[in-house]
């Protein structure tokens, strides 16, 4: 058995609290670091909108409807299917979109970009790992250039930002381009990532939208 194929602390966790992935404490710190996510329910409302780019299996998804609590609208999309987990119907709801479809294509990206503007855009998007890390770098920096493209169509001025990267040699360059786009640009590695992992997260507060 893989060492990500064990249960960890982190997924034994999810297990436990009702998640389809351990990915969701990741989300969990960047949100409570950063305060992507309001910190009540009273501070949203129908014109506060998520959206999640490479959803699947769904824990990001089902953290923030779980602080929506009913409120706010969140829209997801992935490739792959959400999980059932155990036919629970824990992605039922009104304020719920979910798209399983190529985030590349472009009927997929003018429907999302119909249901914004939104206030986070997300993505925890990651490419099939090959072995190869400058290949597995490259193919994360498409991922990251279009989840920026969906910002710079879908994201609300002074809207936040927070998507998955491989480390890789064009990161710094990729950092670098973006940074005007935001008041402000970190990154940030959660504890609950992998030791052996290379991935970090990109995140932008105050987007500029007219950069």
């Amino acid at each position: 058995m893989s060492n990500y194929q064990k249960l960890d602390f982190w997924s034994l966790k999810a297990q436990k609290e009702g998640y389809p992935a351990r990915s969701v404490y990741k989300l969990q710190e960047i949100d409570k670091k950063f305060g992507l996510l309001p910190k009540s329910k009273g501070q949203i409302n129908a014109d506060y909108k998520v959206l999640e780019l490479g959803a699947a299996p769904g824990s990001w998804s089902l953290y923030i409807l779980r602080k929506f609590d009913g409120c706010g609208f969140l829209a997801a999309c992935d490739i792959s299917p959400l999980s059932d987990h155990n036919g629970a119907g824990l992605f039922a709801g009104q304020n719920f979109f979910f798209k399983q479809a190529d985030i590349f294509a472009a009927d997929t990206q003018a429907e999302l970009a119909a249901k914004g503007p939104y206030c986070l855009i997300l993505s925890d998007a990651a490419p099939s790992t090959s072995g190869d890390r400058g290949l597995d770098t490259a193919r994360s920096e498409e991922l990251v250039r279009a989840a920026l493209s969906y910002a710079a169509v879908s994201l609300r001025q002074d809207g936040a930002l927070c998507i998955k990267i491989f480390q890789g040699q064009d990161t710094a360059a990729l950092i670098k381009e973006t940074r005007p786009k935001f008041k402000q640009l970190k990154t940030f590695k959660p504890e609950a990532c992998r030791s052996s992992s290379f991935e970090t997260y990109i995140v932008g507060l105050g987007f500029k939208k007219t950069l």
